[in-house]
């Protein structure tokens, strides 16, 4: 089981040490305002020096980590920013070898943390979901992300993860024209463009939903070529039930439904959404992908009586939101009837994004 009892907000309430921002954005805002809560000010910002042309980020001049180690003999980096760049990664763990370094967990979408609140109240559910991993390596990878959650301990990561390249045998993609191929948060392409690898473009049909308008065009720009019997994209967001959504759309990975009840805002529009159930009427998907930035359980919802009939490999993200990592899972062992191995992985990142749960 996991290790950490200790929050991270709760140690950082109590240090001594400096604590420095590393990075500047979503995230910094996000881990600022939780700092503000438990009544912790940080003593300065910082960037990469690629980065720090005299900008000035909530009333504080953005540092290079020369200028911070004049500043102090010792003091605690909490990164604010998200990456799976090989590059970077070594940089913050060299970093980690000089001082102390965390990744505080907030969600990337939604409220409430991860904390000994979270973990008392849902301790349960927990242990539910440890028993229906498929494998020791699944629950290992369990313990040490909820270590990570609690602590903001980036060692953790590094423990528990795996190369993408491993899940591939799980994944048993076949090229003999027989894949259907169902990706919802298509994005660009991208793992439309894996799927066509690892089939070596020998298979039934693909169909792709990208809400975000530029990264729709995009998508269909790159495949156009596969043509419209086999490549069905849709300008569409994945959702429990047929209708529509306000979305808020930046062009980028970051682009989502928007929270109901919030006045729109300029990268606000309303756009089309649809279940896999209505997509895949008259399909049998063999695999499902699903990165939909917090929507992953209204789209397991939209695509019930498909999983109950054709019990696709399912690929899941689990990270989006607090409760992604207890939930989804037993919400896929509940529509498929526990016909489901699971397998749960996480890729190399910081921080604890790229989780993914392997249904087969």
């Amino acid at each position: 089981m996991f290790r950490e009892t200790k929050t991270l907000w709760e140690y950082l309430k109590g240090t001594q040490k400096p604590i420095v921002m590393y990075g500047m954005g979503d995230g910094a805002d996000k881990i600022l305002q939780v700092l503000k809560t438990h009544g912790i000010t940080p003593n300065a910002f910082m960037a990469s020096d690629e980065f720090v042309r005299g900008q000035k980020f909530h009333g504080f001049s953005v540092k290079k980590l020369s200028d911070i180690e004049k500043m102090y003999d010792d003091f605690i980096i909490l990164i604010c920013f998200g990456t799976n760049r090989e590059e970077v990664l070594e940089r913050i763990y060299e970093l980690a070898q000089r001082y102390e370094v965390y990744a505080p967990d907030v969600p990337v979408v939604g409220e409430g943390l991860f904390d000994e609140r979270y973990l008392s109240q849902n301790i349960k559910k927990i242990v539910a979901v440890r028993k229906i991993l498929a494998d020791d390596l699944s629950r290992y990878v369990y313990d040490r992300l909820i270590d990570y959650r609690i602590s903001g301990k980036i060692e953790y990561l590094k423990q528990c993860a795996t190369p993408f390249e491993e899940i591939l045998p799980l994944l048993d993609l076949k090229a003999d024209g027989s894949e259907t191929f169902v990706d919802l948060g298509a994005y660009d392409g991208d793992t439309v463009e894996l799927f066509l690898k690892h089939t070596n473009k020998n298979f039934e049909a693909i169909y792709a939903l990208e809400p975000d308008e530029r990264n729709f065009t995009k998508l269909r720009r790159r495949n156009y070529a596969l043509g419209a019997k086999k490549f069905m994209a849709f300008n569409a967001a994945a959702w429990k039930e047929d209708g529509e959504l306000d979305f808020s759309e930046y062009g980028g990975r970051n682009s989502r439904a928007a929270a109901f009840g919030n006045n729109k805002a300029k990268n606000q529009r309303t756009i089309t959404a649809l279940t896999v159930d209505t997509v895949c009427r008259d399909a049998i998907p063999t695999l499902i992908k699903m990165d939909v930035e917090g929507c992953e359980a209204n789209a397991l919802l939209g695509a019930k009586q498909t999983i109950e009939e054709c019990l696709p490999r399912l690929a899941v993200s689990l990270y989006h939101r607090t409760a992604d990592m207890v939930e989804l899972p037993l919400l896929i062992y509940q529509l498929s009837g526990g016909e489901y191995s699971m397998f749960l992985r996480h890729h190399r990142h910081i921080p604890a994004w790229d989780v993914n749960l392997y249904c087969i």
